[in-house]
C-alpha cells in the first residue's frame, strides 16, 4: 500500500456551459472520478448543484488523496441535474476533461476546454481547477446574523444569503462558503456553519476575507445587497458579550447617493476555532480497534454437506463466509496489537445438550472465545461446522448486545482507547428485527460499528433497513439512532470483483464512524499528534 503523501483540496469553476434546459439555464454539478483500472472509473467526490447557472463557481471542495509515486488519472464531469436521484446516468452531460492529479497540482491554476467526448468540444465551455494541500486540521465555526438589509424584491422583502471569499496569493477572490437562503427576511439569522481553516483563509488569520450578502433569485440573477472586508483575526474577537458588527456596503449606491449610510448590518455572533482529528490521529495516538465476528448457522443456509449450501466448503477450501472473514479481517487485524479476535456463532443447536444458542464461542470455549489471528477464526469455523446442527431462529440482538457490553465498559474509561467492530455474516433471514433495532440504537451511543455482509441470494430488505442509508434508523418506540453505525453489503455484488473490493466497500464508513463518535464525545486522541511546521 503506497503511503498517502498528503490530501489535496480542489476548487472547481466553469465558464460558458452548454444550456440543456428549455426555458431556463442548466443546473450544473461537478463529479470527480479516478481511474480504477480496466476501463472502470470510481467516483471520489462531487460538488453541490448550482441552479440556473452557466458560469458556476462550486463552493464544495473536492478532496483527494495525493500519492507522489502513482500516476492518478482523474476525470471531471459536469452534469445538468434535473432530478433528485444520486445516479448521474439520467442527467444531461455538459462535458468533462481527463487529466492527472500531478498536472493539476503542478499548475497554480489549471484551465481546459470541456469536451463531450474526445476531440468534440462542449461548445465554448471551460473548466478551471486549483489545488491546495491540506496541512491544517483546524476548523472555523461561525454564527452570523444581519439587520435592516435593503429590500430588493418588489412583492416582498429580500431572500438573503452570504458568500465568503478568501484572497489568493495571486490577488483574486476564491469562494470558500455559501450559506443557505433565508426567504423574505431583512433580519436573517443563518444557521451555524463550519469551514476547514485551510479552506477559509489558508491558515493565515490576517488574510483578507470578503463577505457578500445577496438577494437570491430563482433564475440565477442574484442581486448584490452589499459587501464587507475583514479578517479571521477580527472576526475572532466575537463573543457572548461583544458581537462584531460590520456595515454592509453596496459600492454603486455609495458612489451615487450622498446620504447613503449602508445596506444593513452584518453581525458575527460567534467565531470559534477547533482542531479536527482524523482517523489516523486516533489510531496513531493509541486507539485499539477490537474485531469480533458473528457467523449465522441457521437452517436457511442449507445442509453444509450439500454443495448448494452457503456453508458448503468447496474442494479448494472456501465458501462465501470464509471469503468475507478473510477479506474484512485481513484489513482490520493491522489495527489490533494482540491479534486475538472473539468469534461467535448463532442460530445452531450445540453439543452436548443440543440447546439452540444465539452466541456460542466458535472454539466452544465460552470463558475464552478468542481466536489467534484471522487464521484462528477460519480454523475454529472449519472445526465447528461438523459438530453443530443448523437450526434457528436468526437473532442478531444477542451478539450485538454482547459486543455492546464491552464497548460500554470502554466508554466509562472516558478516553479514545478502544473502538469495537462487529462483523455479522448472514444469509439475511432475520427473526428478531425489533430487538435488533433497539440493540443498534443503544449501540449507536457506544464506541462501536456493525458491518453486515449478506451471503447468498436472499432478499436483504431488512438489512438495508438496518443500514439506515435511506433515513435515520429508529427503535420500535421511535428512539432514533444517535449516529449511523451499520454498513450492509450484499456479497453477490462482489463475486467477480478483486478480493480487496469487498473490504474497501465494507470498511469505507468505519473511519468516519470512529471519528464522529470521538468528536461527539469531545475526546482527543490518547497521544496528540505533533504539529508539523507549515
Amino acid at each position: 500500500m503506497a503511503a498517502c503523501v498528503s490530501r489535496v483540496e480542489l476548487s472547481v469553476s466553469c465558464r460558458s456551459l452548454l444550456d440543456r434546459d428549455l426555458g431556463s439555464r442548466s443546473d450544473p454539478l461537478c463529479v470527480l472520478l479516478q481511474d480504477a483500472g480496466g476501463g472502470r472509473w470510481a467516483e471520489l467526490d462531487r460538488t453541490e448543484k448550482i441552479k440556473n447557472c452557466q458560469d458556476p463557481e462550486f463552493c464544495k471542495k473536492l478532496v483527494v488523496d495525493y500519492y507522489f509515486e502513482k500516476v492518478q488519472k482523474l476525470k471531471f464531469g459536469i452534469y445538468d441535474i434535473d432530478n433528485k436521484s444520486f445516479d448521474l446516468n439520467d442527467d444531461d452531460y455538459l462535458g468533462g476533461i481527463e487529466c492527472t492529479l500531478g498536472q493539476v497540482v503542478s499548475s497554480s491554476v489549471f484551465t481546459k476546454p470541456l469536451e463531450l467526448k474526445q476531440g468534440k468540444p462542449a461548445g465554448k465551455g471551460t473548466i478551471t481547477i486549483s489545488a491546495e494541500e491540506i496541512k491544517d486540521t483546524r476548523v472555523v465555526h461561525l454564527e452570523i446574523e444581519a439587520q435592516n438589509l435593503d429590500k430588493k424584491d418588489i412583492f416582498g422583502k429580500s431572500d438573503p444569503f452570504l458568500e465568503f471569499y478568501k484572497q489568493t496569493d495571486a490577488g483574486t477572490w476564491q469562494l470558500v462558503y455559501r450559506s443557505e437562503v433565508i426567504k423574505n427576511n431583512l433580519n436573517p439569522c443563518w444557521r451555524k456553519f463550519s469551514v476547514p481553516l485551510q479552506t477559509f483563509c489558508g491558515g493565515d488569520f490576517n488574510k483578507p476575507i470578503k463577505v457578500q450578502c445577496a438577494d437570491h433569485d430563482s433564475d440565477g440573477s442574484h442581486d448584490l445587497i452589499g459587501a464587507l472586508e475583514t479578517t479571521l483575526a477580527q472576526m475572532q474577537t466575537a463573543g457572548a458579550s461583544s458581537l462584531v458588527e460590520y456595515e454592509c456596503i453596496h459600492p454603486e449606491k455609495k458612489q451615487k447617493k450622498k446620504n447613503y449610510k449602508n445596506s444593513g448590518i452584518i453581525r458575527i455572533k460567534s467565531c470559534k476555532i477547533e482542531t479536527e482529528y482524523s482517523f489516523l490521529d486516533y489510531v496513531m495516538g493509541g486507539c485499539q480497534i477490537n474485531f469480533t465476528v458473528g457467523v449465522d448457522f441457521t437452517a436457511s443456509n442449507g445442509d453444509p454437506k450439500s454443495p448448494d449450501s452457503l456453508h458448503y466448503i468447496s474442494p479448494d477450501g472456501i465458501n462465501e463466509y470464509l471469503i468475507a472473514i478473510w477479506s474484512v479481517g485481513s484489513v482490520v487485524q493491522d489495527y489490533d496489537t494482540d491479534k486475538l479476535f472473539p468469534a461467535f456463532g448463532f442460530g445452531a443447536q450445540v453439543p452436548p445438550n443440543w440447546q439452540v444458542s444465539h452466541e456460542f464461542a466458535l472454539n466452544f470455549n465460552p470463558s475464552n472465545p478468542y481466536c489467534q489471528g484471522i487464521q484462528g477464526i477460519v480454523d475454529a469455523y472449519r472445526q465447528t461446522l461438523p459438530q453443530i446442527r443448523l437450526y434457528g431462529p436468526t437473532n442478531f440482538s444477542p451478539i450485538i448486545n454482547h459486543v455492546a457490553k464491552f464497548a460500554a465498559h470502554s466508554l466509562q474509561q472516558g478516553t479514545a482507547a478502544q473502538y469495537f467492530i462487529l462483523l455479522i455474516i448472514t444469509d439475511g433471514e432475520i427473526t428478531d428485527l425489533d430487538q435488533t433495532r433497539q440493540a443498534i440504537v443503544n449501540a449507536s451511543k457506544l464506541p462501536m460499528s456493525i458491518i453486515i455482509v449478506g451471503v447468498g441470494e436472499a432478499d436483504f430488505k431488512a438489512m438495508e433497513f438496518l443500514d439506515g442509508d435511506s433515513g435515520v434508523l429508529k427503535s420500535v418506540t421511535g428512539e432514533p439512532a444517535a449516529r449511523d453505525i451499520v454498513q450492509f453489503v450484499p456479497f453477490r455484488q462482489f463475486k467477480n470483483a478483486p478480493q480487496e473490493a469487498l473490504s474497501q466497500m465494507v470498511l469505507a464508513e468505519v473511519p468516519k464512524q470512529l471519528v464522529s463518535f470521538y468528536k461527539w464525545q469531545g475526546w482527543p486522541p490518547l497521544k496528540l499528534p505533533e504539529i508539523k511546521a507549515l
